[in-house]
């Protein structure tokens, strides 16, 4: 098994895609770096922490983004969101068979400010061009820093989403609620609570990651494929229509009714039907996903 928690960007890139088949655009070499973080004396990085490119996966043509969490936690900026929506708006002209985000970021970073946030923003248009345009935008979440603030939002924009349950989703960060609400809102020590809240198993449940694989690359690779495949079998029915925007609505105001009350996701698995939800989270990815296949909510 071939960790994809403990590898960096690249490693990642190596081990999802055909070997050999990764051509980087803008490399470190090109030494692209931030215009701001200078000007603060803070540390640079020769990719800004993010490395694009195409290359293929079983034989198809993709465009694929990896961002590098052991750089400011993979926080996005200027550069870094610039060199994203390049990506995006390449496939469009390129129409490559999908695009593959593996992402691994805190947010935004507070030394970029406004230029992160708009950079935030302009991903988001360019991926639901990228998906209006009929190509399947798949995202693979399982680093170490989780994926959270506007790159949450971004995930949640693609087709279809692959988690472990070592990745992380989630809006705010524990650390950020903690600050702004208190401890006793959100207890960010509390790493049990954090991963029972934010973690790969609970998402799948929700219906917020359509796969859940062990922290293997070679699954997230495998389930990556199989998640393009089926959105170009399924391109008449997964358009960006105003039915299906309804859809997605419904299925979140659904959630809040039946949910809304819960203090803890372990009231929520119960709620579903769990009989044994304080013993799941235990299981193996593919146990717990084989437990859960009647119970499990989808959108």
């Amino acid at each position: 098994m071939n960790s994809y928690l403990e590898a960096h960007a690249r490693e990642r890139l190596d081990a999802v895609l055909d070997p050999g088949s990764f051509r980087e655009f803008l490399p470190p070499s090109l030494r692209i770096v931030s215009p701001h973080l200078g000007q603060l004396d803070a540390p640079v990085s020769f990719d800004d922490g993010v490395a694009i490119g195409a290359g293929k996966l079983f034989g198809e043509p993709i465009l694929v983004a990896a961002q590098e969490g052991g750089f400011m936690g993979g926080a996005v900026g200027e550069v870094h969101g610039a060199k994203l929506t390049g990506l995006l708006q390449r496939a469009l002209r390129e129409r490559p068979y999908a695009v593959l985000l593996l992402l691994e970021s805190g947010g935004v970073r507070l030394h970029e400010a406004n230029a992160g946030l708009i950079a935030v923003s302009e991903v988001m248009r360019a991926l639901l061009e990228v998906r209006a345009a009929g190509i399947p935008v798949i995202v693979l979440v399982g680093g170490s820093n989780g994926c959270f603030g506007g790159m949450g939002i971004v995930a949640c924009c693609a087709n279809a989403i692959v988690m472990s349950e070592e990745g992380r989703l989630a809006m705010s960060g524990p650390e950020v609620i903690e600050t702004a609400n208190g401890v006793e809102e959100f207890d960010a020590r509390d790493r049990a609570l954090v991963w029972r809240t934010t973690g790969g198993k609970h998402r799948y449940l929700l219906g917020d990651c359509q796969m859940l694989v062990a922290d293997d690359s070679a699954a997230f690779r495998q389930a990556a494929f199989e998640l393009m495949q089926e959105c170009h079998a399924a391109a008449a029915t997964i358009s960006l229509t105003l039915e299906a925007l309804e859809a997605e609505q419904q299925f979140l105001q659904d959630r809040v009714d039946d949910f809304g009350a819960a203090v803890d996701p372990l009231d929520i698995w119960q709620k579903i039907g769990l009989a044994d939800a304080a013993n799941l989270p235990m299981l193996e990815a593919d146990a717990f996903v084989a437990a859960t296949a009647q119970l499990r909510r989808r959108p």
